[in-house]
């Protein structure tokens, strides 16, 4: 009797695991509805991107419809919106034309233009042919190749175009093919206009074929008589080295890429040349910059309206210093018009978009800057050029010159932040920004203001509690404006930027279909940061079906940034992964913690010279203020996940705080920034400053193999072979500390991948891993989740006609 009871208790106790093992298995089919690609198609009307047409008002945009897209044409002026074409005849040309058979709500195409001089044709890339149909009679003919009209820059009097060939700029008749070389001393390296393909772009190419060149970064001048051209030189710069190791005999790859510390790194310059004369002019810039960015002001004031001056930006190392510039397009002579510094780091606008305009006049510039603590405007007087070409003569323009413009008034202040300039009205004096945390609400909801040049007129145009998406048209008469929060889908309406009267509905998201599936939007959440006093913010998914009796572990996605938070754009999405996780059975969890951008600079500095910080303490405090609202988060079971800045983050957080973080998934972290670009780890960690003494430098300290030695948890590092952004070198280096620290760990190399890794397969492993280890249950085995359709009808599909490098005999989007 003994033994069988001995018997009889292990087999009723192995049933009873097995049955609960089944009972909590997650359902991977339900949680897959939710990532973006399939979630996406079940929304319509979500996304407004207006293309402007050649009288700066009218305008056409793609609309995703619950059958799948239609381009609809919008008169602002004359109040109408009605399809650009009829789609069906349309389609019915396209399938005449190429014996293929195309339907009216799923053409092949994203994007198109009206044939110069012409409203009633249309041309566009599909199926690798360049197209011209004739939307009057319906007729369409296409070419037998793909020709890249990308690649070539129409002049401003429509009668030459230049491109980048061979290192260097050559210039053509329009339609010609007859060509001119302009520059002749390009080379690997340092060429005009363009830069070298990276590893990861040539990898894909079929053996011996050669990268689709993209189009030249250059800018013609008003009078057509001159271009300005970018131009780095790389030529010096330390390589960082790659292997595919897929094919029977591996392939090298490498690209200069400068790491902290590095005394030689790429100098951008700008270049004037003539084109009647080939006169090659470069710009003589000083102090000497790191980055520089040609143009991008909101009327891209890059040059002069008389065609003898540009304008640009640039930062010198470590992001210690920003400048506006003006150079003379004769000399290159250049001096200084506006200028910030900074202990830390300098900021050029976190949202991307250079904030700063010189008139037309040439007589004021308007500057962006964080100079008292917050993002904000200020005008400047611009003296006129002579003692800049007095010192041209006598000095050769070799030296900047200082004190060219004055500060005449701040524009804006206070404890809000200035987002973006979209629009200045130069004969009113008018300015057109978002801005932030002024209003009522949430902090991140960026609104439209207008403000007048000397700081009066201050006016709110968008009055809804909400996040505004905003593009002006070119005439400045009419803006598109998308509207949204995190529980409320898509609005987009035309209005008037007089005084943000709202003319007229343009679309409002249908998410029904999202609904119908049980889809819940995420909340929103507002906690204390570290120092139990500063409100932070953040968004937390919760399983459509929670049971508020129940216990359920934790995921928090982190991206630190500092360049971005763990939420990114603070308005409605589906919530992709994010969403989907939570059907699994988790509470997922996003926070922008101290040390993420949008707020005051004090903000954004936090743990400036301290990578390591990454956050984690607010994410740890947030996350004990949520579980003490919400019994059903379960803070024995917390697991993190990141990619990139995340990787490193999520590995971070379980090496220095193992007994609150129990399971990380680490996808390409930089988990030691003296392995990283300069631009990014300078910038957030100071230029590298090295201990002799001690054999040590400032970065040591947050290097995440400083603390193998830590790891309790489970961990899985993933990594592509091919990342030429963050070297798999850096996931290396880590795996062999935990190695010596005699820790155990997972690992996944992903061949021939770069930077991202969200396909399927990855996404699937993560979830086993979080599944498994932090819920304690058995995923499916080998489930396999559907990828992306490659037609999925969605506005913004890579195609020919989006790619930067596209292999036209493999059909393969490199770019």
């Amino acid at each position: 009797m003994k033994s069988a009871s001995r018997c009889w208790v292990p087999s009723v106790l192995l049933l009873a695991a097995g049955t609960l093992s089944a009972q909590q298995t997650p359902d991977y089919h339900r949680a897959e509805q939710f990532l973006n690609w399939n979630s996406s198609l079940m929304v319509s009307g979500d996304v407004v991107t207006p293309v402007w047409l050649e009288d700066g008002n009218r305008f056409w945009y793609r609309n995703k419809t619950n059958a799948g897209t239609e381009f609809l044409l919008v008169d602002p002026v004359a109040n109408t919106q009605r399809p650009a074409f009829d789609h069906a005849r349309l389609a019915s040309a396209m399938s005449v034309a190429k014996d293929t058979a195309y339907e009216p709500h799923k053409l092949p195409f994203a994007t198109f233009g009206f044939a110069k001089g012409s409203n009633g044709v249309i041309e566009f890339n599909a199926s690798r042919r360049r197209w011209s149909c004739d939307i009057q009679q319906y007729v369409c003919t296409h070419a037998d190749t793909l020709r890249n009209v990308n690649r070539y820059v129409g002049s401003p009097d429509s009668t030459m175009e230049a491109f980048a060939s061979g290192h260097n700029i050559w210039v053509r008749q329009k339609g010609s093919s007859d060509s001119t070389q302009l520059t002749t001393d390009g080379e690997l390296y340092w060429s005009y206009g363009v830069t070298a393909p990276r590893p990861s772009q040539l990898q894909n190419l079929r053996e011996g074929a050669s990268p689709r060149l993209p189009r030249a970064n250059l800018r013609w001048s008003p009078d057509s008589r001159r271009i300005a051209v970018y131009r780095t030189d790389e030529r010096n710069v330390a390589h960082m080295h790659y292997i595919s190791y897929t094919p029977q005999r591996p392939r090298h790859f490498s690209q200069p890429y400068a790491l902290p510390g590095d005394s030689i790194v790429p100098r951008p310059n700008l270049h004037i040349i003539d084109v009647a004369t080939k006169k090659n002019v470069a710009l003589k810039i000083e102090p000497v910059p790191t980055q520089l960015q040609l143009g991008g002001s909101p009327l891209d004031s890059l040059w002069s309206a008389d065609s003898r001056h540009i304008h640009f930006s640039f930062l010198t190392r470590g992001s210690k210093g920003i400048y506006l510039a003006e150079g003379d397009a004769e000399t290159g002579a250049v001096r200084i018009l506006a200028a910030d510094s900074a202990k830390t780091w300098v900021e050029t606008n976190p949202q991307g978009r250079p904030s700063w305009l010189v008139t037309k006049d040439d007589a004021q510039a308007i500057w962006w800057s964080e100079r008292d603590g917050w993002a904000h405007l200020y005008r400047y007087r611009i003296n006129p050029p002579s003692a800049m070409l007095a010192k041209a003569s006598t000095n050769d323009g070799a030296a900047a010159s200082t004190g060219d413009a004055v500060v005449v008034n701040q524009i804006t202040s206070g404890a809000w932040a200035v987002g973006d300039v979209l629009h200045v009205d130069q004969d009113r004096g008018i300015i057109y920004f978002t801005a932030r945390g002024r209003e009522p609400g949430l902090w991140y909801n960026a609104r439209l203001y207008r403000v007048n040049y000397d700081g009066s007129g201050l006016t709110l145009l968008t009055p809804e509690d909400a996040n505004h998406n905003v593009r002006f048209s070119p005439s400045g008469r009419f803006i598109v404006d998308t509207y949204s929060t995190f529980e409320q889908p898509p609005i987009t309406v035309l209005r008037s930027p007089a005084d943000g009267r709202v003319i007229r509905k343009l679309q409002e998201a249908d998410i029904s279909r999202l609904n119908a599936i049980g889809w819940k939007p995420g909340q929103v959440f507002t906690v204390k940061a570290r120092d139990g006093v500063t409100d932070i913010h953040g968004v937390m998914w919760l399983p459509s079906n929670l049971d508020p009796h129940r216990k359920y572990p934790i995921i928090e996605y982190i991206y630190p940034g500092p360049q971005v938070g763990s939420v990114g754009q603070w308005a409605w999405q589906t919530g992709g992964e994010h969403r989907a996780m939570a059907e699994l059975g988790f509470i997922v969890v996003q926070l922008d913690h101290l040390g993420t951008p949008l707020r005051s600079k004090a903000f954004h500095d936090n743990y400036y010279g301290n990578f390591i910080d990454n956050g984690l303490p607010d994410h740890i405090v947030a996350l004990k203020q949520l579980a003490a609202q919400n019994p059903f988060m379960d803070l024995d079971r917390v697991g993190i996940w990141g990619h990139s800045g995340g990787g490193f983050a999520s590995t971070d957080a379980i090496l220095r705080y193992p007994e609150f973080y129990k399971v990380a998934v680490s996808g390409a972290g930089n988990h030691d920034n003296r392995s990283y670009n300069i631009y990014w780890a300078e910038k957030y960690q100071g230029l590298m400053k090295k201990d002799t003494v001690r054999g040590s430098d400032n970065f040591a300290s947050s290097a995440n193999k400083t603390y193998a030695k830590n790891l309790k948890g489970k961990l899985l590092l993933m990594h592509g072979d091919m990342d030429d952004n963050v070297h798999p070198a850096m996931t290396i280096q880590l795996v062999d500390e935990l190695i010596k620290a005699n820790r155990d760990f997972d690992l996944l190399i992903a061949p021939n991948r770069n930077h991202g890794l969200n396909e399927p397969y990855f996404i699937r492993r993560r979830w086993d891993y979080f599944v498994r280890h932090l819920m304690g249950a058995e995923p499916p085995k080998d489930y396999e989740i559907a990828p992306a359709p490659r037609n999925s009808g969605s506005p913004g599909a890579a195609g020919p006609d989006d790619c930067m490098f596209y292999d036209e005999v493999l059909g393969i989007c490199i770019g």
